[in-house]
């Protein structure tokens, strides 16, 4: 968290509000942990630690992964019938966008410290997009606790995937000095084919849109397929991801201490941002933590996707690296707690 952030933080809170923060509530953390989809998690990073040859099949990650970007997209659209567009809900969708624009700036010029344009703009573009399955660990969370969420915090989600690439690409052109006979060229229409109509982001738009078309009569005739299973696959494909997750924390020994330190405390400022938007908005409890959690979650299956295809230059095995075996474990263990804990504080 830079100084900056902790000033504009602190300004919202008195000093027992800080020492409460600081003392975080562990029953959060133990009932976000103590989630099964979490605990599945654990569980796959703990056999690749002990040397199991527990594997998932190939195949089914990717379905699992379809699914659920499916069954939220689904749900989201057949929430946001229920709930109408109000001037709340707008804000928020305005904020996503700012967001997502915002993050990969600002993220550019803190990695340019240390690394060269490619580089920093391929991490930034992973870190101003987001991650659907940390979305989803919050939004199990929140129905741990009770506490409500808009099903147009799915509509946000789909708006936060695609910015970030466009703006990743836009830092690279912008800061890249071109030789004489100049860099190796690619298709606008392609970086822009990659970051709309790749296939997460298509699956999820199309599953927000059927929702709203269908609202009411089609939820009923999908709902034992896009929720009652919902979480059993959830457990599933986070199963794959600890081991996935876990394989990876190999590589970080070669990232170096700044991009390990970044990959945990960009997440923090980034929330701390989106939770001050949230205030300033007025949007609900629930809400405001699914935003914090867009906010700092880290792109990693479409961005790197599409950086592969047009930033060649940079290399994956840091950003993929960064944002699967420490963001994504940080936020669903002790992220989405915290986030929940500073909304708490602060008086949303």
């Amino acid at each position: 968290m830079t100084l900056a952030n902790s000033n504009v933080l602190f300004f919202f809170l008195n000093s027992s509000q800080i020492t409460g923060l600081l003392l975080m509530n562990s029953s959060l953390i133990l009932s976000n942990i103590l989630n099964p989809p979490v605990l599945f998690f654990f569980l796959g990073m703990l056999a690749i630690f002990l040397k199991s040859d527990l594997d998932i099949p190939q195949p089914l990650p990717k379905l699992f992964s379809l699914y659920l970007l499916l069954a939220i997209g689904f749900k989201g659209g057949y929430e946001l019938t229920q709930s109408g567009i109000n001037l709340e809900i707008a804000l928020t969708l305005l904020a996503a966008i700012f967001m997502a624009c915002a993050v990969p700036i600002f993220s550019f010029f803190v990695l340019k410290l240390k690394l060269d344009t490619s580089n920093a703009a391929a991490i930034s573009a992973t870190y101003g997009s987001i991650s659907a399955v940390t979305f989803i660990t919050a939004q199990s969370f929140l129905k741990i606790l009770n506490i409500p969420s808009g099903g147009h915090m799915v509509a946000a989600l789909a708006l936060m995937e695609s910015p970030a690439i466009i703006v990743g690409i836009l830092l690279v052109r912008l800061f890249t000095k071109t030789s004489e006979n100049g860099k190796k060229e690619f298709s606008w229409n392609e970086v822009l084919g990659e970051a709309f109509l790749n296939g997460s982001v298509f699956l999820l738009v199309g599953s927000l849109i059927i929702g709203i078309l269908t609202g009411k009569q089609g939820w009923d005739k999908l709902h034992p397929f896009t929720q009652d299973i919902f979480y059993g696959v959830l457990a599933f494909f986070l199963l794959d991801m600890g081991i996935v997750a876990a394989i990876r924390i190999k590589e970080l020994k070669r990232t170096g201490s700044f991009l390990i330190v970044f990959s945990v405390f960009m997440p923090v400022a980034n929330a701390i941002f989106g939770i001050i938007l949230a205030k300033m908005i007025g949007i609900s409890q629930g809400n405001a933590l699914l935003f914090a959690v867009l906010c700092a979650s880290a792109s990693y299956i479409a961005v790197p996707a599409a950086m592969r295809i047009t930033v060649p230059e940079a290399n994956p095995s840091l950003y993929i690296s960064m944002a699967l075996a420490l963001t994504f474990p940080f936020n669903i263990i002790i992220g989405i707690p915290l986030y929940l804990n500073i909304i708490k504080v602060i008086g949303i």
